[in-house]
């Protein structure tokens, strides 16, 4: 096949775009100048794209109807069994609907990417696979996962399960849900923002964002590189740990991968907490929107680790809110350059890249009227940013970031943890479906200020700590880079401690 070549009104418009004087002649002269460049395009166009061997058989699923589907957190449900034995032997795992499973749809919650069939699996369903796992299905997500609510998905709201109407959390709305309802054994989970952590405060599990790069995102669909992490939503501490063994570890294949630090997770089982230093965050309480009752619950899980045998005391780290500035100028501009601009991949890196993928997203140019409203505001902040001030917020919003993990990380040279609400809030409704624009969005990021500054790379567990309302409560667990052992230690010192739907 051969590539098209620009035609001269082509040639002008990106000369307009550029902002070169050339005149007719000239742009004529340089479609014969670049000619050889582009029959390296034909060549290219020629060969494979060289992409992962495709192991375990699969069906391409069904989508189930509502009396399969009463939380409308399945998009897809499938069967796709791995080895006959392994440490996840029989287990039954849901994939957030942005992981690719070879033969099986992917909508990323958004009408605009229903349609395409990955032809991949990403690196963490065939480790899950030769682990001895059944994948059960695609656990539907927020739209292009910019929400955490569970309202904005194109196949309409994923509900709690403690509570119908009521928001399951997002983005991983549907992989939360499904594991709090028993549906699976275990779920994937994706978090940006809090998408992991966000839907297990709201449906009671347990949700871990690992260190960043510890868990190869390779054959998941993006949304900025410095914040995408990939982790497990297990019903115990448990599960979690051991799910996470089987995901960690570098695939050659991911940037966001440098030299992780791997370690066997359940060994740090049944350790206790008598002797660790756990700091409860000043910062991560009292926002102008935080809830009295989960503050209280949190607090009161505080009192409970010192009397399990942790030290427990108060720290405050001012930067706590600084560094929700700089995830929102890393997140605007970094989604509108990479996954909308730059069709869900973007450039400048080595790594898996999966052509497929970006032609389907490329779709969004013609259909954006289609997009959700949360993620329109989002691409507003950035296109802006990026165009008025030519990216220097995303550069200063990164430096800053990396100033506040060392502000962090000095809080966890006194502290072996911090401690504070994953959420300000409990799960609240549903939008209704003619609502303002502002009350869509709102219900869409009301809810991050404690988990986003974390997605400068710390890794961070919810876990649940109480019942209000009848709806679930969770804390967080903060630890250095690469200090899963101790968030698991702590997790599950706390779980063994009691029934927490009775704290």
């Amino acid at each position: 096949m051969t590539i098209k070549r620009p035609t001269l009104s082509q040639m002008r418009a990106m000369a307009d775009r550029f902002g070169m004087s050339l005149s007719d002649e000239d742009l004529l002269e340089y479609t014969e100048i670049i000619e050889p460049f582009m029959q390296s395009y034909d060549r290219l166009d020629a060969m494979p794209d060289y992409l992962p061997e495709v192991r375990y058989p699969r069906s391409p699923g069904y989508h189930p109807d509502p009396s399969e589907n009463p939380l409308n957190a399945w998009y897809v449900k499938t069967e796709v069994r791995g080895a006959p034995d392994g440490k996840l032997r029989g287990k039954r795992i849901a994939l957030k609907d942005t992981i690719c499973l070879a033969g099986v749809p992917l909508m990323n919650g958004s009408s605009i990417m229903e349609g395409y069939t990955p032809e991949i699996d990403a690196t963490i369903v065939t480790r899950m696979l030769d682990a001895g796992a059944v994948i059960a299905g695609k656990a539907h997500c927020e739209n292009f996962c910019l929400s955490g609510g569970s309202h904005t998905n194109a196949k309409g709201p994923v509900h709690n399960p403690w509570k119908r109407g009521y928001m399951a959390g997002g983005s991983s709305s549907g992989s939360a849900a499904l594991v709090a309802a028993g549906e699976v054994d275990m779920a994937i989970a994706g978090d940006q923002g809090g998408s992991i952590r966000i839907p297990a405060s709201n449906c009671g599990v347990y949700g871990m964002k690992p260190t960043h790069g510890l868990v190869p995102y390779t054959g998941a669909m993006p949304i900025e590189q410095t914040i995408d992490h990939l982790g497990p939503v297990t019903n115990n501490v448990a599960d979690n740990a051991l799910l996470l063994e089987v995901l960690a570890g570098p695939d050659g294949l991911d940037p966001r991968q440098y030299n992780p630090q791997v370690y066997s997770y359940t060994e740090a089982l049944g350790r206790g907490v008598h002797g660790m230093r756990i700091g409860i965050l000043k910062e991560g309480f009292a926002h102008a929107n935080s809830e009295p009752d989960v503050d209280q619950k949190v607090l009161k899980a505080a009192e409970r680790f010192r009397d399990l045998g942790a030290r427990v005391e108060n720290v405050s780290v001012p930067e706590h809110f600084t560094a929700m500035d700089a995830w929102t100028a890393i997140t605007l501009e970094g989604l509108q350059d990479g996954m909308m601009w730059g069709n869900s991949t973007g450039t400048n890196y080595k790594g898996l890249f999966l052509p497929s993928m970006t032609d389907h997203m490329s779709q969004w140019k013609n259909r954006a009227d289609e997009l959700s409203h949360s993620l329109k505001a989002c691409m507003f902040v950035g296109e802006h940013a990026q165009q008025q001030y030519r990216g220097r917020f995303y550069g200063k919003a990164q430096n800053i970031m990396r100033k506040c993990n060392e502000r962090y990380l000095a809080a966890l040279k006194q502290y072996d943890l911090l401690l504070l609400p994953t959420l300000p809030v409990k799960p609240q409704p549903h939008p209704p479906a003619d609502c303002s624009l502002s009350l869509y969005v709102q219900r869409a990021f009301e809810m991050t200020a404690n988990t986003a500054p974390f997605n400068g790379g710390l890794p961070a567990m919810s876990l649940p700590c109480g019942l209000s309302e009848g709806l679930p409560i969770g804390l967080m667990l903060v630890g250095p880079n690469y200090g899963e052992m101790k968030i698991y230690q702590a997790a599950h010192a706390f779980e063994q401690s009691g029934d927490w739907r009775d704290m």
